[in-house]
């Protein structure tokens, strides 16, 4: 019974050890989302340019990259020259400025130009926490029936969009044209 005693702390350790161990080779910017081949959650938002209130219907049509920014996110800043130069080579662009004031999110547009083709004022974070954001910037594949086929956490450089999410966007692009 001693010797049982004995060991148990060493089990537990080993179990431990192990998963300890697996977590050394998970990429910490793979954060999966439950909504992946779900539809964009409903919502109802103000727009941030204009007065038009907004819903999951204007997502609706053709293949996007549904971006959520925020003019507090040091990485945004980092990644919107590049969503820029992806809007003018035709990547469609729809943007999500969350927990942000709307008139930050106007300045920044305005300073750094506009890559989005909408803009969803999430200003108290309601569809971010329904699409399960942790934070700023991450971005959405949705395809043109609105439903979400991929999730990327972090900036999208030009590396990562040649080499990750440029062939998936394609992909629905391809499959919206058939």
């Amino acid at each position: 019974m001693k010797r049982a005693l004995l060991l148990l702390p060493l089990a537990v350790f080993l179990v431990g050890a192990v998963f300890l161990y697996r977590g050394l080779f998970l990429d910490p910017s793979e954060l999966p989302s439950a909504l992946i081949g779900k539809p964009v959650p409903e919502f109802s938002l103000p727009a941030v340019e204009g007065h038009k209130t907004l819903t999951r219907a204007d997502l609706l049509g053709k293949p996007a990259l549904l971006n959520v920014w925020a003019t507090w996110c040091i990485s945004c800043r980092v990644e919107h020259p590049v969503l820029n130069k992806l809007a003018q080579q035709g990547v469609r662009v729809y943007g999500v400025n969350y927990k942000d004031e709307n008139a930050a999110a106007l300045k920044w547009l305005k300073e750094f130009h506009n890559p989005y083709q909408l803009n969803i004022n999430d200003a108290e974070g309601s569809l971010g926490l329904n699409l399960g954001v942790y934070g700023a910037p991450e971005t959405f594949l949705i395809d043109s029936k609105g439903i979400i086929r991929h999730k990327f956490v972090g900036v999208i450089d030009e590396v990562v969009w040649r080499e990750q999410l440029a062939g998936l966007y394609q992909a629905l692009v391809d499959e919206a044209a058939q």
